[in-house]
């Protein structure tokens, strides 16, 4: 079950203390101005490993797996969650590093070995979907941004080929030519017919 509270502490906390952060037991956001806290947010008997902070939304990632977006502003709401698949096993030995990516157009990437997934900033909603090929596995914390692509390291050993290594991701998916129209935004929203669409498993616009 989900718990929010809202804690507004006495004086002023260290001025080098960042807006948001995690703790052992919780997502803790401060006023960038005067550095008191806003609010924190906790789940019961989880732990937060990594928080991401968006226009509008922290995004944090606990470590039984479960993707939660909670209103910045007063931490008064959780948008929306998401469960990773068998994720939890895997961040215990690992850790979150570079799991959480944000993409254009209000887009997050989720990386986990098996696959990158892309979910909608707005509402949660499943945008696109990457399974890692047979034989290899994607590595998050080797993730790295070049413009407004994402380059991902996805090693495959039987692979001879460097690039096998390697895959680029945006909003839309794998960048690839002559992709058509996704329709990420949201519902009534428009967008250029030269907008391209990834050739992997996609969510159909809702």
């Amino acid at each position: 079950m989900l718990h929010a509270r809202v804690g507004h502490t006495q004086g002023t906390p260290p001025s080098s203390r960042p807006p948001l952060r995690t703790t052992a037991a919780a997502v803790e956001a401060y006023d960038a101005a005067t550095g008191r806290a806003r609010w924190t947010y906790a789940r019961e008997g989880r732990r937060p490993l990594a928080v991401l902070p968006a226009r509008g939304h922290a995004i944090a990632l606990w470590d039984d797996g479960l993707v939660t977006d909670t209103t910045r502003r007063d931490g008064s709401a959780v948008r929306w969650h998401r469960a990773l698949p068998e994720a939890a096993r895997w961040l215990a030995d690992h850790g979150a590093t570079g799991v959480l990516r944000l993409l254009g157009d209000g887009m997050l990437a989720v990386i986990t070995p098996e696959r990158v997934a892309a979910y909608r900033v707005a509402d949660g909603d499943l945008r696109w979907i990457l399974p890692a090929r047979p034989g290899c596995r994607f590595v998050p914390a080797r993730a790295v941004r070049h413009g407004a692509v994402l380059l991902i390291a996805r090693p495959c050993p039987a692979e001879d080929r460097w690039t096998a290594g390697l895959v680029a991701v945006d909003d839309l998916g794998v960048v690839a030519p002559h992709r058509a129209p996704l329709g990420n935004g949201r519902r009534g929203e428009s967008h250029s017919a030269g907008h391209p669409r990834p050739g992997k498993v996609v969510a159909p616009p809702r």
